[in-house]
């Protein structure tokens, strides 16, 4: 882990009026230890989100344990009838041969909130992991690139995903379903489930604008989701529709699980609302914008530089994913003016933040550097979905920032927001300390303007 170590020549590229953060630079005792307190076992829980696997167990024993405490899922039959929102499940274990399936209630109601995460911001966890736990999940195994002639099931679940409203469906399950809620980092909980015996989809009527692109055989899956965003096509419904292979040239198209066509379109759109972004003549001050919302803190600082981005987290000592921690668990991961070529180690988070601010951005046509602060506080019992992050971040935007003169002022004040010491997110960031310390061309033409 590199760590940025402040020097006397470095300091001298803070400006003097910004004495604040002169002191608490200088003042900053830290060791490299201390500066990163924690060790790896520790980070490979903040790493991995019980989706990686990466401590060799098969499964996630943090979400065992949040599970066995957690309300009983109510008992239901082998035959389920009800309402789904509409949603489907596409599963990742033993890729390419996944399962896949719709998630029904046995309810029989307008349940269309059960899957709409764009309504969601405000509602509490508990009623969230309610209304979701009571989807079940029938699956169906298929290989994602043999779909096409999996046969009834999988057709069906297809029209499921591309439904524009709630539909009756009468879901016949081999067995009683079991399992505990599924919990996930990137994806919203949902109850338990079984393997499908038969499944009978009522009428159905498509969006018009996802039936479009998904009879365009020759129309690229990337251009698909571009476009359908752009005319205003709410970003779960377009994930719901890649996952099942509805875009794209024909002979090309698969399935994708659940988990990745979330993070894949997140990656589409704010890639492509990246290059209008760049565009645009910079911000002419410094900001920062807030979003509280289930013990999380997002502090979203924006400075008056051309475009680049980095998205941080902060994890507590007894958090979902710091539950052994003795001290906060800080990871971050940045992107330069050109992008990145890697995927970020922090997840679906960091794509889904980026395409909340550069949602911002393209609105007021402005380009600038951002950066998304996260303090997830131990009120954060569980994971429910990086849909919290792009609302939480969307939800800042709507707000009037806070509007400072300099880098140093905009720092002291999230300093103030935030429970940790403003110089832990400092010498963790790359662009904080590129900000702060690294000279630029107009710092020498204006010292030697000669």
């Amino acid at each position: 882990m590199k760590v940025y170590m402040t020097t006397t020549a470095s300091m001298q590229n803070i400006h003097g009026s910004d004495n604040w953060l002169k002191d608490i630079l200088k003042s900053s005792n830290f060791d490299q230890d201390q500066i990163i307190t924690r060790s790896r076992q520790d980070s490979l829980c903040v790493l991995c989100k019980g989706a990686r696997f990466l401590c060799g167990k098969t499964r996630c024993p943090i979400m065992l344990k949040v599970n066995y405490f957690m309300k009983s899922v109510p008992l239901m039959g082998e035959d389920i009838n009800g309402m789904s929102p509409p949603s489907v499940f596409i599963g990742r274990i033993g890729y390419p041969n996944v399962y896949a399936g719709p998630l029904v209630p046995p309810i029989h109601e307008d349940t269309g909130i059960y899957d709409l995460p764009e309504h969601w911001f405000g509602k509490s966890m508990d009623e969230i992991v309610g209304f979701r736990s009571l989807l079940v999940r029938g699956k169906h195994r298929v290989n994602v690139q043999k779909f096409t002639d999996a046969g009834k099931i999988l057709d069906q679940t297809r029209e499921l995903a591309l439904a524009d409203s709630c539909v009756d469906i009468e879901l016949n399950l081999t067995k009683k379903p079991r399992g505990s809620i599924f919990l996930d980092d990137d994806v919203q909980p949902f109850g338990p489930s079984a393997p499908i015996r038969d499944l009978h989809v009522g009428n159905s009527r498509y969006d018009d604008k996802i039936e479009k692109a998904y009879y365009d055989t020759d129309l690229k899956a990337t251009q698909a989701v571009i476009e359908l965003f752009n005319r205003g096509v709410v970003v779960s419904k377009i994930q719901k529709a890649f996952s099942v292979g509805a875009f794209g040239v024909e002979k090309n198209r698969k399935l994708v699980p659940t988990r990745w066509s979330i993070t894949a379109v997140d990656d589409i759109i704010s890639k492509n609302l990246r290059t209008k972004v760049k565009t645009f003549p910079e911000i002419n001050e410094f900001r920062v914008y807030e979003s509280i919302y289930m013990d999380n803190v997002f502090e979203i600082l924006m400075i008056p530089q051309q475009w680049s981005y980095e998205s941080m987290e902060a994890w507590y000592p007894g958090t979902v994913w710091n539950p052994t921690g003795k001290s906060i668990a800080i990871f971050s991961d940045w992107e330069g003016n050109s992008g990145r070529t890697t995927y970020a180690q922090i997840g679906g988070c960091y794509y889904s933040a980026r395409l909340a601010t550069c949602e911002q951005l393209v609105r007021e046509r402005r380009q600038a550097t951002v950066i998304v602060l996260r303090e997830a506080r131990p009120g954060y019992i569980m994971p429910i979905g990086v849909w919290q992050v792009r609302e939480n971040v969307r939800n800042a935007m709507k707000q009037k920032p806070y509007l400072f003169k300099s880098l140093a002022e905009s720092l002291q004040f999230i300093g103030g927001r935030f429970e940790i010491p403003i110089q832990r997110w400092i010498l963790q960031s790359e662009l904080l300390k590129r900000a702060l310390f690294q000279k630029k061309m107009t710092d020498f033409f204006y010292a030697n303007p000669s």
